[in-house]
């Protein structure tokens, strides 16, 4: 969900809209006049949607990860510990 605000509105309330980003998860477009628009988006928001583009930008990981989802969302994959994912990795601790 977004909130759509004039440039001028923005700049009068920028502290009261950063808050409603954070604690709302909402997106904060700015109409700027004369200009493109803005999106106020909070930091760890945008850092997470960066992470999921990169992690999704190679086909074959796309791919594996969709599979994993779908796996988790079915239960068709036996819960493991750690150590017992690490030895099914074959990874030293």
């Amino acid at each position: 969900m977004s909130t759509q605000i004039m440039y001028e509105q923005a700049q009068a309330k920028l502290n009261e809209l950063c808050n409603q980003v954070v604690k709302n998860r909402d997106v904060v477009i700015i109409d700027r006049e004369g200009g493109e628009n803005v999106a106020l988006i909070a930091a760890d928001e945008l850092s997470s949607m960066q992470e999921t583009i990169y992690l999704l930008s190679s086909p074959s990981n796309a791919v594996r990860l969709y599979a994993a989802m779908e796996q988790a969302k079915t239960r068709t994959v036996k819960p493991q510990t750690i150590d017992e994912l690490f030895e099914e990795l074959q990874l030293d601790e």
